[in-house]
């Protein structure tokens, strides 16, 4: 029996060593037998989504890699940043289901409790929370937005700085419970996935781990048969598929 395969696409240039950084935050197994995950990151771009300017730059080179991955006979894409870089172009340009840890992050936490925190990385990512707020029309439910003040690193993730890091993650949770009133914390980025247990052994409220979140909804939607509406995602009349293909990798 051949596997269904789900591409996930994190919406930065990536080495080998860094995809497979990322592929670690999928417990041994959270995917079912029958399915087949590929992680990979984006051809160009930059490093960090510190702007909405290298959103954009991350909105193209995911559109590019998802309609790769369509046309590779994969039958779902799961972005894997809470920015859902190229969501919205996928689903316009795709039939294949295409989901979000952003999208699909929010509207959990909105049903799993009242009220629910965003904790993350640092300050410059407050725009994609903002953005997630006004799109999933979750802006009344969000209790706070709290960051340890550290700037991220994509490649190394969160390895070695274990120590300092998780403490600080932990006192900006806490803070968001007792002082914001959040019954839910939303972890900020995919970037944060290690440390997700430590987190949840310690707090009394449910902490969403997104990119699981996200690729457990991809799931959902190819068990049900399910994909998104193209009365709202419609489909470009002339599709320019190439435009991107002069640029070169960075990797």
């Amino acid at each position: 029996m051949t596997d269904i395969r789900i591409k996930i696409i994190v919406p930065v240039p990536l080495p080998p060593e860094a995809v497979a950084g990322f592929a670690e935050q999928m417990p041994p197994g959270l995917v079912r037998p029958g399915i087949a995950v590929d992680f990979t990151g984006i051809r160009a771009g930059t490093t960090c989504l510190d702007s909405q300017f290298e959103a954009t730059l991350a909105d193209a080179f995911c559109l590019e890699a998802g309609i790769c991955a369509e046309q590779e006979g994969y039958a779902a894409i799961c972005l894997n940043s809470m920015s859902d870089s190229g969501l919205a172009a996928l689903r316009s340009r795709l039939s294949i289901p295409v989901t979000g840890p952003g999208r699909a992050s929010f509207h959990l936490a909105a049903d799993l409790g009242k009220r629910f925190s965003v904790v993350t990385m640092w300050p410059r990512w407050r725009w994609i929370y903002d953005k997630l707020a006004l799109e999933t029309g979750l802006g009344d439910r969000l209790a706070s937005v709290r960051d340890i003040g550290v700037r991220p690193d994509t490649q190394e993730l969160l390895s070695g700085k274990e120590d300092s890091v998780f403490a600080l993650l932990e006192a900006q949770c806490r803070k968001a419970i007792d002082e914001d009133g959040a019954d839910v914390i939303v972890l900020g980025s995919t970037t944060m996935h290690q440390s997700h247990r430590y987190l949840s052994e310690r707090l009394d409220v449910p902490v969403l781990n997104p990119g699981l979140v996200a690729y457990k909804q991809c799931e959902m939607l190819l068990d049900l048969g399910l994909s998104h509406s193209k009365r709202t995602y419609m489909p470009p009349e002339n599709p320019a598929d190439d435009v991107l293909s002069g640029v070169p990798s960075v990797y």
